[in-house]
Formats: C-alpha cells, sequence, structure tokens
C-alpha cells in the first residue's frame, strides 16, 4: 500500500514537471506579450509637441521689468468686461487712461463720459471696425495694454502689443488653442514684456485665504484638487458682440472655460514652481441645453452642436498629484467653481459650503479653544472658520480688503486682480501670474477636445517653460 502511494506521488511529480516544461513557453511569450502591452499603452498618450526656443530668448520665470510709477493704460474691448475694468481702475492711484478702443463708437463714448464725469481726463477714442485696435498698440504713450475683446483677438492684439513694446493683460481665455498659446509664450520671452491673463478667481477672499493656509502648511500636503465653471448662461448669450461665444461652444468640443476653476488649484500645487502637469483625460455628455435654446430663441436648428452639456476632466500631475475640472454652461444649476483641496491634514471647500474639514492635530490651540472634538469628519464650527479665516488672511489683502469690497467687482476680487498688476507694474516686481500660468490653464481648451475626440484618450499636457517647470520653489506674490 505504501509503495502503491510512493509510485503514484512520484508519478503526479512527474507529470507536474512534464506539463510546466511545456508551458513555461507559453508563460514567456505571455509575459512578454504583456510588457509589451503596458509599453504600447504608455505609448497611448497623444504627443502634444513641444516647439524648439528660438535661439536667443530665455524663459521669462520671475520676470522683472523696469519699474513704472505712472502706469499709462489702454483699454481695448468695451463690451461686458471692459467697462467695469476702466470704473476699478481709476480707483488705483499712479494710473492714467489713455486710449478708449471698440468696435462700436457708442461704447467707447459711454465710457468716455463715465470717466469725465468722475473728474478723469478724456481719453482717446478709436472706433469703427474690427483692425481700429492696431492704431492703440502703436501709440507711443502707453504702458500696458488691457484686453477684455472676443477671444478671437485675444492673441493678435496681445502679441503686438508686446512688439510694440507695451505690457499686456488679457481677459480669460487669453488663448484657445496651442499654436496662438506657444505664439504668447515666444513674444513674451523675446520682448521681455509681461504677459497676464486677467483670471480673477485667484484673488477670491476664500481662495486666498486658503492658498495662505496651504503655504503655512495647515492643510499639509495637497493631493487632489477640483475646480469648475458651472454657469447657466442663458439670460446672458445674446449680450455677445456677433454672438461670438455661442459660436465657439458651438464649433469646440471640450472645457472651453477652464481658468477659472484651474486657476486657483494650480496655485496651490506650485504648478511650475515644483510641480508640472503631465497629461489629462476628459469625457463629456451630449449636446441638449444649447441646441434646445438656439431652436426656441432663434428658431435655428444645429445639428451638429459640438459642446456637450457637461465635460469632466482628468488631470495627472508629476509629483503624482489629481485634479478634475468640469465645464457646464447650460444645466439649471446653481453657479458653482467648486474649488476643493484634499490635503493630507485638512480639506478645503467653496461650493456649495465654505468651510474647512481639519485633522483635530492641524488646528492650534488658540483657535480650538473649547472645540475638543475637532475631527476632519466633518466642517469645523463657524467660529473656529471665522477664527481661521482672521489667521490666515492673505497678506496681499490686509491693507485693501475694504477698499476691494467697496469698488467691486465679483465680491471685491476683480479689483484686487487690478490693484495687483499695477502695484507689481509701478515696483517693477514680478507679477503674480506669468504668462506660463497663461499657457497651463488654458491649453485644456484644445487638449481636451483632442481627448474627447479620441474617444477620451490620454493627451500629454506640455511643459510650456521648456524644462524650468522645477527652478522655482513654490509660488510666491511679491511684496
Amino acid at each position: 500500500m505504501l509503495f502503491t502511494y510512493k509510485k503514484n506521488t512520484l508519478k503526479l511529480q512527474l507529470m507536474k514537471r512534464l506539463l510546466l516544461f511545456l508551458l513555461l513557453p507559453i508563460l514567456v511569450f505571455t509575459s512578454a506579450c504583456t510588457c509589451s502591452t503596458l509599453a504600447q499603452s504608455n505609448d497611448r498618450v497623444i504627443k502634444t509637441p513641444v516647439p524648439v526656443r528660438p535661439a536667443g530668448q530665455t524663459d521669462v520665470l520671475q520676470l522683472r521689468a523696469e519699474p513704472i510709477p505712472l502706469v499709462r493704460i489702454a483699454f481695448i474691448g468695451l463690451g461686458m468686461r471692459g467697462p467695469s475694468a476702466v470704473d476699478r481702475i481709476i480707483n488705483i492711484n499712479g494710473v492714467e487712461i489713455v486710449a478708449l478702443c471698440d468696435v462700436l463708437e457708442e461704447n467707447v463714448k459711454k465710457v468716455n463720459t463715465r470717466l469725465e464725469k468722475k473728474g478723469f481726463p478724456k481719453a482717446k477714442e478709436f472706433f469703427g471696425d474690427t483692425a481700429v485696435w492696431r492704431k492703440v498698440t502703436a501709440l507711443p504713450n502707453v504702458d500696458l495694454v488691457y484686453i477684455a475683446t472676443d477671444w478671437v483677438h485675444h492673441v493678435p492684439i496681445g502679441i503686438q502689443a508686446m512688439k510694440d513694446g507695451k505690457h499686456v493683460a488679457i481677459e480669460v481665455p487669453a488663448a484657445t488653442n496651442m499654436d496662438e498659446i506657444w505664439a504668447l509664450i515666444n513674444t513674451s520671452e523675446q520682448t521681455r514684456k509681461h504677459c497676464i491673463q486677467l483670471e480673477n478667481c485667484v484673488y477670491d477672499f476664500f481662495e486666498l485665504t486658503t492658498l495662505n493656509m496651504v503655504q503655512q502648511g495647515l492643510l499639509g500636503e495637497i493631493i487632489h484638487g477640483e475646480g469648475a465653471y458651472i454657469h447657466a448662461l442663458q439670460p446672458y448669450w445674446n449680450s455677445y458682440w456677433d454672438d461670438w461665444r455661442m459660436k465657439f461652444n458651438q464649433k469646440h468640443r471640450g472645457d472651453v472655460y477652464p481658468t477659472h476653476g484651474l486657476g486657483p488649484v494650480c496655485q496651490a500645487m506650485n504648478i511650475h514652481r515644483g510641480d508640472k502637469l503631465n497629461y489629462l483625460v476628459s469625457v463629456d455628455t451630449k449636446a441638449i441645453g444649447n441646441p434646445a435654446f438656439l431652436k426656441e430663441q432663434r428658431g435655428v436648428e444645429v445639428k451638429d452642436f459640438r459642446n456637450g452639456d457637461h465635460t469632466t476632466t482628468l488631470i495627472r500631475t508629476e509629483q503624482g498629484k489629481s485634479i478634475m475640472i468640469q465645464h457646464n454652461v447650460t444645466s439649471p444649476r446653481p453657479y458653482d467653481r467648486l474649488y476643493q483641496l484634499t490635503g493630507t491634514k485638512g480639506f478645503a471647500n467653496k461650493y456649495p459650503v465654505s468651510d474647512y474639514a481639519l485633522a483635530s492635530e492641524a488646528v492650534g490651540d488658540e483657535i480650538a479653544k473649547n472645540h475638543e472634538n475637532l475631527n476632519a469628519h466633518s466642517f469645523v464650527p463657524k467660529e473656529v472658520k471665522d477664527a481661521l479665516m482672521e489667521k490666515y488672511r492673505h497678506p496681499i489683502v490686509k491693507d485693501i480688503e475694504e477698499k476691494a469690497k467697496q469698488v467691486g467687482g465679483h465680491g471685491g476680487m476683480d479689483f484686487i486682480m487690478d490693484y495687483r498688476l499695477i502695484y507689481c507694474l509701478q515696483k517693477g516686481l514680478p507679477l503674480d501670474m506669468d504668462v506660463y500660468d497663461l499657457a497651463e490653464w488654458c491649453c485644456l481648451i484644445p487638449l481636451t477636445e483632442i481627448s474627447l475626440d479620441n474617444n477620451s484618450a490620454p493627451v500629454e499636457i506640455p511643459d510650456f517653460t521648456r524644462g524650468g517647470w522645477n527652478k522655482l520653489n513654490g509660488l510666491k506674490f511679491a511684496e
């Protein structure tokens, strides 16, 4: 009996070895195929070319220009955003409004009348066609060109203004395709002129306070961020000159307005200041709301409307962090920019509830006081939040917060944006945002469209600094 057992065991072992011998080539082949598939999978990221930096030019990281004690400004584009910008700027000392420009004469006259009523000299007027701006950028007595036109004209005006020796500030989004983005970068690097995108949302009080908390380490390391532009535009579609915004949405798929959501998150993550955006993946819904608006309000049936009702984009960074950005301008939802930061020690949330959740050890005794049960499972009590907002109020707003709220502009953040721009120009300091921020925040427009048109394939986000993304150690606003 024992002999039979040993004989059967030996036979079983021999059969196992023979089976392994026969299967080994198959296993090796399968393993090789798996590795090959993984390599191919990495290659499936759609590459985005980075043009070689032209000879003789260098990056404009921390660019400083000669101080301009009196900043002479020309405004181009006086439709929906331009007039309010003029109203804000005149509340800043050391500025002069030199020129006003728009396609429509009535827009220029209206703003000039408001200037005169407020005791300011009448500015030189330019109007009549879509090329009249060229006369403005050529003016010799202008330091800054402030551009608030339709999106199509942002880049041509910005490039020519820099070539004509002016700094430029461009409304969002400053550029809508990769050629435009690289053209702005190259022109800024060649001319050594500032090219800033007028992204006001990074100056909202909650975002600034939270940024200071992040920089002070209160939230730990930020590993995930979320942002959005969710804003039903039905009441505004008919207000855009020549219907330019609806036309853009009709022709383009993807997140066509990403900067409000992406900008504050990128600042908190030190993008191109120690980290960089690596690739994105985007998905969208079908288009229903805007085609319905066109049919119901204008009697126009559009069957090939490109921009879906809701677009969601995921981004991965070099340092292993993630970002989610959403776009929706048609659904009946409350206005929402999301703005969420997830850190290793805490969480910040702007919409729909503006509050913080913090690990108990992250909150100092002087703030916690009698709140012994603070934990990250719920938002902190109101009095703790108020104490945090006061303690971590960002230094750049301490002296101008009240004036910002009085002057206004989305609750004051627009005035802070303008104030900081003028302040840095007057002092010869690096601006809070640079042309690479502009590029990173705008590139979602063309790159999400590429992802969507390729079945949500991952698309590479280029290093717009061309190798300088980790030269700076974190974001620092000049004081």
